[in-house]
């Protein structure tokens, strides 16, 4: 995605991009499917602050998802 900004991005928001044709709740799932099964991501994404119910991802920790993930 050619204009994919690093911001904070809530779950919803940042899913939705990844998956576009799902369903907001099945977009989540798939990317925190994703997230879950790269232990140096939940590693990294730990260390910076996130849990599992943080409602949003901040810049650094989408700066690192899309490093890991590539941009939606």
């Amino acid at each position: 995605m050619e204009n994919f900004k690093i911001k904070s991005y809530t779950k919803k928001e940042l899913a939705l991009l990844y998956f576009p044709d799902s369903t907001p709740e099945t977009a989540v799932k798939h990317l925190m499917a994703l997230i879950r099964h790269n232990d140096m991501l939940c590693d990294e994404l730990s260390e910076m602050g996130y849990y599992s119910r943080s409602k949003t991802f901040t810049p650094r920790q989408v700066q690192a998802i899309i490093d890991w993930l590539g941009a939606p």
